[in-house]
């Protein structure tokens, strides 16, 4: 996670930094994806495609890059050639493994890819100032399809949809059920349950602990019908203070966890049995399958009769505002979209986003995608505007410093506000 956290920061800073390179844009980022070797994209950014006429019988050619693993990007590769097959299209899909510079330049020209497969929707509001997305057209996805409203949310911006949801991503409460045998409903039966048998996560940690925030009425920004505003910021409310003061609680009162704690070390105790509870998400589902333990995943446990509503991220595919081919691009993203579903989550462990693969009989039958994409329901998608790089290290160093001990709850909260809304006022 902290590397996708890393990359969008990267990409916002970048953009701001070539803001004159980009001023008169209208180019969307894209990634690469490889159709059997993943292929390097600065090789083929130097490949310039043929010119062709209404008139030209020769195949037309589609370029896709992609951000995701490589055997994801090869196995989409198959399904890209399946369908360039029968419709007459050469489909290039890549590994996109250019740096940012690269990327944005390539982004920006006629040799860029015309489709990004996979980059992480809290991206999407960079690409889309900088003039890279084609908008999605309208009634050309059915959206009710999507197993959340939120999914579709997460790639709409000021209410309209610049990308297609291709996977989702949430935590979940991880339980030891040799020492626990129901999941706790809320967090004060989390708490009493703890005290005897432990409770470790990386509480330093602002995109495990959002939910926590969220919970009692905390927010990023204000959400206004579908568009964020970015001077309206939730994180010293009275809600978030009052959810600063329980994560202070979890150390300096129940001694849960020390100050210091990380997710190695909570992620140990877990594993050797020494906790019931870990807080997490499906990339470590496989450390506990390898460690033989008996345990569940459950939604995160409620807050009085409130939901902890955690981040939630979404895989996406966009079509770039510079293709020449849009039309064939979207026609190619949407047979993608309908039927990468089941190989995201059998290559990738990724969470589909289309009911029907969610209630297919392979995926139902999978206890813990099944209780992370119970946790997705209450999730609240991550800020996909450029300014949300600026609330990562308020919300880190701060809270850091809450569960110290060195600074109060309402500290925290009015530190981290303010000091979201100064690098906010840095990036003009």
């Amino acid at each position: 996670m902290s590397k996708r956290i890393k990359f969008a920061a990267a990409m916002t800073a970048m953009i701001l930094t070539t803001g004159t390179m980009f001023g008169c844009s209208s180019a969307p980022a894209t990634t690469d994806t490889p159709t059997t070797e993943p292929t390097k994209t600065e090789e083929t950014a130097k490949t310039e495609e043929p010119a062709k006429t209404e008139e030209s019988t020769e195949k037309q050619t589609l370029t896709v890059w992609s951000h995701l693993t490589s055997p994801e990007v090869t196995a989409i590769g198959e399904l890209a050639n399946k369908w360039g097959e029968e419709n007459n299209v050469e489909v290039k899909v890549l590994e996109d493994q250019s740096d940012m510079q690269g990327f944005l330049q390539a982004a920006n020209s006629k040799n860029g890819p015309d489709v990004m497969f996979g980059l992480p929707h809290d991206n999407l509001g960079t690409f889309q100032k900088a003039g890279l997305l084609a908008e999605v057209p309208a009634g050309k996805f059915d959206n009710s399809a999507y197993a959340s409203q939120a999914i579709v949310d997460a790639v709409t911006i000021n209410g309209t949809q610049y990308a297609v949801p291709l996977a989702q991503e949430t935590i979940g409460l991880f339980y030891n059920k040799d020492l626990c045998s129901e999941a706790p409903e809320t967090w004060d039966d989390l708490i009493a349950v703890a005290q005897e048998k432990g409770f470790m996560y990386n509480v330093n940690d602002f995109y495990l602990s959002y939910g926590i925030v969220a919970a009692n009425g905390g927010y990023v920004f204000k959400n206004n019908a579908g568009t964020l505003d970015p001077t309206d910021i939730g994180l010293g409310n009275d809600g978030a203070i009052k959810s600063y003061q329980f994560l202070q609680d979890l150390i300096t009162k129940y001694n849960f966890m020390p100050a210091d704690i990380n997710d190695d070390i909570a992620k140990g105790e877990f594993l050797s049995g020494n906790t019931a509870f870990y807080i997490s998400g499906p990339w470590n589902v496989g450390a506990a399958k390898d460690a033989g333990m008996n345990f569940g995943i459950a939604p995160l446990p409620k807050m009085g009769t409130n939901p902890t509503p955690s981040f939630l991220g979404v895989q996406t595919a966009f079509v770039s505002a510079k293709s020449e081919k849009q039309d064939l691009a979207f026609e190619l993203v949407k047979y993608l979209s309908e039927n990468s579903g089941e190989t995201l989550y059998d290559m990738g462990n990724r969470i589909p986003v289309l009911t029907s693969v969610l209630n297919s009989d392979k995926v139902s039958a999978d206890a813990y995608t099944q209780g992370f994409a119970a946790q997705a329901v209450n999730a609240n998608p991550m800020p996909n505007i450029p300014e949300v790089a600026a609330m990562w290290a308020p919300a880190a160093d701060n809270i850091k410093l809450l569960t110290a001990g060195q600074i109060d709850a309402a500290t925290c909260g009015k530190t981290i506000a303010d000091q979201i809304a100064v690098g906010i006022a840095q990036q003009k």
